[in-house]
């Protein structure tokens, strides 16, 4: 995977959302964070894993996708936030269930979050990308859904999201 193009894309992203809002001077990391948890437990809503009461099954996998890779933009920022434009990291085959997976990454993120260091962000991108592998989705899936989030999402900033 070349995350240091991702890494690029993503602080042109930034850099385009802070200029739109007049944020180019404000302190945006714990918004990221909360950001990036909402987005996680919008993940994990669309997976429907934890849901045990009710039959209704999983959306569908495109949903999942543009739901998976809106984490993959926030943790994207705040490795650029401490300073990160490259890693060279992998999710591991996890025997873990999916809610015990989404359970890992949100202590992942609260871990980061008091540390705001780059170990800490490396567990935290590479407890994502398992939970992604669980989920089915390979290098190329997070690529290319990606790259089609971040379109829209630049979209949505000219048409004033």
């Amino acid at each position: 995977m070349d995350w240091q193009s991702l890494f690029k894309m993503q602080r042109q992203l930034d850099f385009y959302i802070e200029k739109q809002h007049g944020l180019e001077d404000e302190p945006l990391f714990e918004k990221k964070v909360m950001a990036l948890l909402v987005e996680v437990g919008e993940l994990a809503n669309e997976t429907r894993c934890f849901k045990f009461w009710s039959l209704k099954p999983p959306s569908d996998r495109s949903v999942i996708a543009e739901e998976y890779v809106d984490g993959i933009h926030f943790i994207l920022s705040l490795g650029l936030e401490i300073g990160v434009e490259n890693v060279n990291l992998e999710g591991q085959n996890s025997t873990e269930n999916l809610t015990t997976l989404f359970h890992d990454v949100f202590e992942a993120i609260h871990h980061f979050k008091l540390t705001k260091q780059v170990d800490t962000y490396e567990q935290l991108f590479s407890t994502y990308l398992t939970l992604g592998n669980k989920l089915g989705f390979l290098a190329n899936d997070i690529q290319e859904a990606y790259l089609k989030k971040n379109k829209i999402n630049f979209e949505r900033q000219e048409q004033g999201y």
